[in-house]
């Protein structure tokens, strides 16, 4: 049976949080809020030195949590991609998209056979593309799956996720900064990209 190594620490929210509430590290804010193409951000950031190193690809049941996202019933499958984001060849994002069946036919049925390109590059390159609010959450790392650049003393990541609709069907992007991704200032997106 397949593992993520992230899952959900509580519920997501949107923002401003609470001040009771754990808050994200200042210098992620301006990453976690970013409404551009992430991988266009990390591209540039990395100076080109980017990759996608896919952990998994299947079809599966997705979390309650994500069914209800993407208004599913309740043992719907769903193909589920999980990716790491590596830049300077360090794991910077981990990356899990849940993309509905319904969303996989017609134009987009190329979303089944990604291979290595990232879904991000590919999701901004389309015409009409809308993106939902933009939730976060503290994600706790699955301590029984040792994958390299993860096995840290830091066990939460901060997260975000979003609903895209895509030729008006909706898929699922979640994304969480790893301990190695420090930047320091906020996204940036070169002209050429």
């Amino acid at each position: 049976m397949h593992q993520s190594p992230f899952v959900p620490a509580g519920d997501w929210r949107g923002q401003p949080f609470e001040p009771a509430q754990p808050q994200p590290p200042q210098y992620l804010l301006p990453w976690l809020a970013y409404t551009g193409s992430l991988t266009a951000a990390l591209k540039h950031l990395s100076g080109g030195d980017f990759s996608v190193q896919v952990l998994g690809q299947s079809w599966q049941l997705p979390r309650p949590e994500e069914c209800h996202a993407l208004h599913l019933r309740r043992r719907s499958r769903a193909l589920v991609r999980e990716v790491l984001l590596l830049g300077c060849g360090q794991p910077w994002v981990y990356a899990r998209s849940v993309l509905p069946l319904r969303s996989l036919q017609g134009k987009s049925r190329n979303l089944r056979s990604l291979d290595n390109r990232p879904l991000g590059e590919l999701l901004f390159s389309e015409p009409g593309i809308r993106r939902g609010e933009i939730e976060l959450n503290q994600l706790r790392r699955n301590t029984d799956l040792q994958l390299k650049g993860l096995c840290d003393k830091d066990n939460c990541a901060w997260g975000r996720r979003s609903t895209f609709w895509l030729r008006d069907k909706p898929l699922l992007v979640a994304e969480a900064f790893l301990s190695h991704f420090r930047p320091e200032g906020p996204p940036i997106v070169s002209n050429n990209q």
